[in-house]
């Protein structure tokens, strides 16, 4: 798994980040640098009610279009489509998102119907668009999935009860602002499982068969930052300091995963997610210890720069003990923050795991796995043993 003179890559992270306490209040400029005239709030029901979206409107001034807030956990197609059309009702030009991944990826979809027209399963696939889409502004409200910064949009299609994943370096959002006042109030079940979604972000950036050196730097550094900040943002959640360190860690670990690829945590955690509503954050604290056992034999060196980052002493150890500790720090942090460890405690039924690897083994995710995957057995022998 070391580099040699092989090694080739690209890099990109266009968006632009505005971070600090209270930096929301600076997205009216940042739409106006944008070209943006009228901007329509993308959120959900909860966000306004914490009184979230308020602020943003607010901040907007004369900007301000309207909100659309019938986002909700895997957002549909049929969402994505209502969304564009009150866009066009309100004649809005550019989005600004105010959530977490589903409200994000919802505004993703929704700049590109905007843009295009028809219907977003026009757009399915990897790469299908030509131009710039309308201009998106991201204001995230939790910190794990790292979707400000990423070309990934993963949307439910409902008629087929599986995600989808739109792929397209036309919808990274344009800006992002990171400002821990807007995810001091999260509750410790908001704050835990995405937190460990930003975590197999920056894990599977680490051993993806299209890891690089830049990355390494942003995921090392992201799971740093987790490590140190994550439980002080559960037991603690008014604490900007770490708040502010956990939002930074997520983003990180977005553009390190969004360059690099996610892997087979991710294919896993797809199918149990739209098949057993099983929130995406959880099923990869779940699934990521489990999926670093079976990659082991192929990158247990990585798995020891990871350890390192995680502050574990392991320099009399083996790559491979090494990276078995890795793992059972992860699976400690994970019950620090009072996360369940099996996936029968979030209520998926054994007899579905066979279905789920069947969706697993068509995610894409799968190809960027550090071990080769060929066999559904192989999926489901991590399934049980997660189970």
């Amino acid at each position: 798994m070391q580099y040699n003179r092989d090694l080739a890559f690209e890099y990109n992270s266009p968006t632009k980040i505005i971070f600090g306490e209270n930096s929301v209040k600076e997205i009216g400029l940042e739409v106006d640098s944008l070209g943006g005239s009228k901007a329509l709030v993308v959120t959900d029901r909860g966000i306004i009610e914490a009184g979230l979206a308020e602020k943003v409107e607010k901040a907007l001034g004369r900007r301000y279009a309207g909100t659309y807030d019938q986002c909700i956990p895997d957002s549909g197609f049929h969402l994505v489509d209502e969304g564009a059309t009150f866009a066009h009702e309100k004649g809005a030009d550019i989005l600004v998102s105010v959530g977490g991944g589903s409200v994000i990826d919802t505004a993703k979809g929704m700049a590109v119907v905007m843009k295009e027209g028809g219907k977003l399963s026009d757009y399915r696939g990897v790469q299908v668009l030509s131009r710039p889409q309308t201009p998106h502004v991201v204001v995230p409200t939790t910190a794990g999935s790292g979707s400000e910064v990423t070309w990934f949009a993963v949307i439910k299609d409902w008629e087929r009860n599986i995600k989808e994943a739109f792929v397209d370096v036309h919808i990274i959002p344009d800006k992002a602002i990171l400002d821990p006042t807007m995810v001091a109030d999260l509750p410790p079940h908001l704050t835990a499982g995405p937190g460990m979604d930003s975590l197999s972000h920056a894990v599977e950036a680490i051993h993806s068969l299209q890891r690089q050196p830049i990355i390494d730097g942003l995921a090392l550094q992201a799971v740093r930052l987790v490590m140190e900040n994550l439980p002080r943002c559960v037991e603690k959640g008014d604490d900007l300091v770490s708040r502010g360190q956990q939002q930074l860690a997520a983003t990180m670990a977005g553009i390190a995963f969004g360059n690099s690829q996610p892997g087979l945590v991710h294919a896993m955690a797809h199918p149990v997610g739209a098949l057993f509503k099983v929130p995406h954050g959880v099923a990869n604290a779940i699934l990521l210890p489990h999926v670093m056992l079976f990659n082991m034999p192929e990158c247990a060196d990585r798995y020891k720069l990871l350890a390192r980052a995680m502050g574990l002493d392991v320099r009399l150890l083996s790559n491979e003990e090494a990276g078995r500790a890795a793992v059972e720090a992860i699976r400690n942090l994970a019950a620090k923050i009072g996360l369940p460890q099996k996936l029968r405690e979030v209520d998926v039924p054994e007899e579905g795991l066979v279905e789920a690897a069947d969706y697993s083994m068509a995610d894409g995710s799968i190809v960027y796995n550090p071990r080769l995957v060929s066999d559904k057995e192989e999926v489901l022998e991590v399934y049980r043993a997660a189970w």
